[in-house]
């Protein structure tokens, strides 16, 4: 197969390319079938006989009925490989398997042992025909190959899945701690609790940069009383958020400054510039409010 894949071929034409499967192969098929299909219950049985040595069975199979489904599925599975020509329908049903699996937290590695298992087992079925020595392993070959590219199909759908699941994960991490929250009209404020490492501080000022293009706040309060260290790389990541924030109209208060942070800041020689900090959040609000055209009233 040396031509040359086209851009207009379907995914299954080219993963087929990569796995060396010719037209022969599927054309071979009906001779596979003959040999392998009578032995497909045989070894199922002798596959779950083995799966339990490497694997707890019971958290992936809740019941015996379940167990009993999942090897009927499997049965229908084998049933397919060895008849289907492996079009496009034929990859979507290896898809659904890969997210199947992804979803159950079916770990690759135990997977990956299954397939040699299979391959192995069906290995020994064509070993113990009557078919001659090349013709056995001409088709052994082509049982491999196949046997390769649902691996593929299957292993790829998985990862996938997974990788989306841990961005949108991140994600939703990077939300939980960067929480820049409209208190009022014009008004933002985010609260940093933690440490502050490059990444953190990128993600706090997209989040922030972000919320102030939808609000068109005016004002907003970077609360620092929850962070635990100050250090010349976090002094800088603030002055260039606060910096950030001015460059689109939005005036930024850093609050929580306390005694220790003003004199660590101090010893680094960080320039705070035109940075307006506040002891406490209290006082940051009072001016926000007050710049805002109101004013806060002490009740006690």
């Amino acid at each position: 197969m040396n031509r040359q894949i086209t851009e207009t071929e379907g995914q299954m034409t080219v993963l087929k390319h990569h796995h060396g499967i010719s037209e022969d192969d599927i054309r071979g098929l009906p001779e596979l079938a003959k040999v392998m299909e009578p032995a497909i219950q045989s070894v199922l049985d002798d596959w779950y006989e083995w799966l339990p040595t490497i694997v707890d069975t019971d958290q992936f199979f809740s019941s015996t009925e379940h167990l009993t489904r999942v090897k009927d599925f499997q049965n229908g599975y084998w049933q397919q490989f060895f008849h289907d020509d492996r079009d496009e329908s034929f990859g979507e049903t290896r898809r659904i398997i890969g997210a199947t699996h992804a979803r159950i937290g079916l770990p690759l590695t135990i997977y990956a042992s299954g397939v040699s298992k299979f391959q192995a087992l069906y290995g020994e079925v064509l070993a113990n025909s009557k078919l001659p020595a090349a013709e056995k392993l001409k088709l052994y070959r082509m049982f491999i190959r196949l046997s390769n590219l649902d691996a593929s199909i299957i292993v790829d759908t998985y990862t996938s899945i997974v990788e989306e699941t841990l961005s949108s994960q991140a994600r939703s991490l990077m939300e939980m701690s960067t929480p820049v929250t409209q208190i009022w009209s014009g008004i933002l404020l985010l609260p940093l609790v933690g440490l502050i490492d490059s990444k953190r501080a990128k993600d706090v000022m997209d989040s922030t940069l972000d919320k102030i293009a939808q609000t068109q706040s005016k004002v907003f309060i970077l609360d620092i009383s929850g962070v635990g260290v100050v250090d010349t790389a976090v002094a800088n990541h603030l002055i260039k958020i606060t910096q950030a924030t001015r460059l689109m109209g939005c005036e930024c208060m850093i609050s929580g400054v306390s005694p220790l942070i003003a004199q660590t800041i101090v010893d680094l020689g960080i320039d705070v510039g035109r940075v307006r900090t506040t002891a406490t959040m209290k006082d940051a609000l009072a001016e926000a409010f007050q710049r805002s055209g109101m004013s806060i009233e002490d009740a006690s």
